[in-house]
């Protein structure tokens, strides 16, 4: 076998392209390994084999520089730098994250796990370069459905006021996460119809240096392309065509589905890990396309995932016109529902948690300040949600409970979320996100409110007395273990309220839990650190109640455990007892 004697991007400069074309079969064995048993980005690194080990042919890394947007498709790239063990042998998986890790190695020059980043970061280290006057080259790689992304637009525009050494490899494999969608990608059609020669060339007309090869995943003509863009003096885009998921027959077939996958049985494709029952995704979808059958003026918007509230490609097709994915532009949607709500629409916005991030200025500047009704459904935003460094989904109170005008609200149980979600569509006077559980489809025979317009009215559940228990969200379950531990351990009940909403304060419970009550403890599932509990806290600033505030640290934590993480927070309810107590 070849890749037991590669170690470094060197170990390959002398082999022939039948050797290397061989190597690309191991290198799939390694993938295949990893990706079946722990999972992962399947079809963009699959697809990008061949190009991997043409650059790495061509170009010095980590002299040269390479950086990989999104990085999911950089497997291929660990594999020949020096981390080949973390996809042959099982014992060494927690090696590495899924994205490139400069702690990892030197051939990694960004931790990066959102989209459309790469061109904009790339500049950044040629213009370095430049001040410096060395002469290295940087490369930019970018693909699946990235170029939709307002900063890889940005990037580009950019790009040709380098006046030097500049690479964009455009990874066009017709494929975002699912479907491509933008005007853009007409264009990438008209170039790959035309081998590249069509008139309209949005790259060119960005003032770049253009070349052209069909052949993504053939390794000769990858290195003869690339030996021709190598040292070159101006920026250029390399646009190359590669099949996603390409070695892999389930993969090759329905793209969408194998991007990200669960780990799986290779021979069959189906997951081994059953994921039977009830989940907020399906349900979501099934709510909402009742909803729209009823209403023609409710609408559903995705941002390049549509399958983060369930809706797979036989559900967008049975939405219709009242289904729209933008691409990955989560900043064009968030303006764009606000625009919807303003002329007589009812729109729904959906991602994640990490990337309604990338969004703080639309919410703020062209949703809140205009007060226009859109809903914006804020997914795996939570301790149990996604737990790579990148897409950690737990910074979403700070950012968006302080934004004005904002109902920000939180359901602790399944009949609460869809109540919740109910009201914010029909209602027309706030701009609503609703955070989405994620601590899996809990359901509650107590009668929920249906009307949350009185907003932050918080809900005691139960009356006691002394100690208060404020538990938000996902974390009531939690409040609930506590209040049944104090109650044993003290003989007395606690007061458990679910406050519901995260972007204000309920003054009159508050007011009058000073009357019976000396504690209060509040539990958010999220960062401590400009959230839900001091607000708390700073009401009782001037009184003699103590206040105990229970959240996440503000530190960027990688590929936790969720006990580990809770018990290092102190988030359990014996932990919690111990200091109350």
């Amino acid at each position: 076998m070849y890749i037991e004697k590669i170690n470094s991007p060197k170990d390959i400069k002398n082999m022939t392209i039948a050797e290397l074309e061989a190597l690309a079969e191991e290198i799939r064995k390694g993938l295949m390994n990893r990706l079946s048993k722990k999972g992962g980005h399947f079809g963009p690194n699959f697809g990008f084999v061949e190009a991997t080990i043409a650059l790495h042919y061509v170009f010095d890394s980590p002299k040269d520089k390479i950086v990989y947007d999104v990085s999911h498709q950089s497997y291929t790239h660990k594999i020949l730098t020096g981390r080949k063990d973390a996809f042959y042998l099982d014992e060494h998986f927690g090696d590495i994250s899924g994205y490139t890790n400069p702690e990892e190695s030197d051939h990694d020059f960004f931790n990066v796990g959102h989209t459309s980043t790469s061109v904009s970061l790339a500049c950044g280290l040629a213009k370095g370069r430049d001040l410096k006057g060395d002469k290295e080259n940087i490369i930019a790689v970018i693909g699946d459905g990235s170029l939709s992304g307002g900063e890889a637009l940005e990037g580009i525009d950019f790009a040709a006021e380098l006046e030097s050494n500049f690479i964009i490899v455009v990874n066009d494999n017709d494929m975002s996460i699912a479907e491509n969608h933008g005007g853009l990608y007409k264009n990438l059609k008209a170039l790959r119809e035309s081998d590249g020669s069509c008139e309209c060339n949005l790259f060119k007309a960005m003032g770049l240096d253009y070349l052209y090869v069909s052949e993504g995943n053939n390794i000769g003509k990858l290195i003869e392309a690339f030996k021709k863009v190598k040292d070159i003096d101006h920026p250029v885009v390399l646009h190359i065509c590669t099949e996603k998921g390409k070695g892999y027959a389930p993969a090759e077939k329905n793209k969408e589905s194998w991007h990200w996958h669960m780990p799986f049985d290779i021979e069959t494709g189906k997951d081994i890990y059953s994921r039977e029952g009830e989940d907020y995704g399906s349900m979501t979808c099934d709510y909402l396309l009742k909803k729209m059958k009823a209403d023609k003026t409710v609408v559903t918007v995705v941002a390049a995932v549509p399958t983060n509230i369930g809706f797979t490609e036989d559900k967008r097709k049975k939405a219709g016109k009242q289904f729209v994915d933008v691409g990955i532009a989560e900043e064009h949607a968030v303006a764009m529902v606000s625009g919807i709500a303003k002329n007589g629409g009812k729109p729904v916005f959906a991602t994640h948690s990490s990337f309604f991030q990338r969004t703080y200025d639309q919410i703020s500047q062209d949703l809140c300040i205009n007060g226009n009704s859109a809903t914006l459904l804020v997914n795996t935003a939570s301790v149990y949600g996604m737990s790579d460094i990148t897409h950690l989904g737990i910074y979403d109170i700070p950012m968006m409970s302080n934004i004005p005008n904002l109902v920000y609200l939180a359901p602790t149980n399944c009949e609460e979320y869809f109540a919740m979600l109910d009201w914010s569509i029909e209602q027309d006077k706030y701009p609503v996100a609703i955070r989405v559980p994620c601590n899996g489809v809990i359901h509650s025979e107590s009668t929920v409110d249906t009307d949350y317009s009185e907003l932050n009215k918080y809900r005691i559940t139960r009356q006691g007395e002394n100690i208060a228990i404020i538990a938000l969200g996902d974390f009531y379950r939690i409040g609930e273990e506590l209040a049944d531990m104090i109650a044993e351990k003290t003989g007395a009940a606690p007061t458990l309220i679910n406050p519901r909403y995260i972007t204000g304060i309920d003054t009159k419970m508050l007011e009058e839990l000073k009357r019976t009550h000396t504690k209060v403890v509040t539990l958010e599932d999220g960062s401590l650190d400009g959230g839900f509990g001091e607000k708390i806290t700073r009401f009782y600033g001037s009184s003699d109640m103590r206040v105990y505030n229970y959240g996440l640290k503000k530190e960027f934590i990688d590929r936790y455990s969720v006990d580990e993480i809770l018990k290092k927070n102190r988030i359990t309810p014996l932990q919690i007892t111990e200091d109350i107590l």
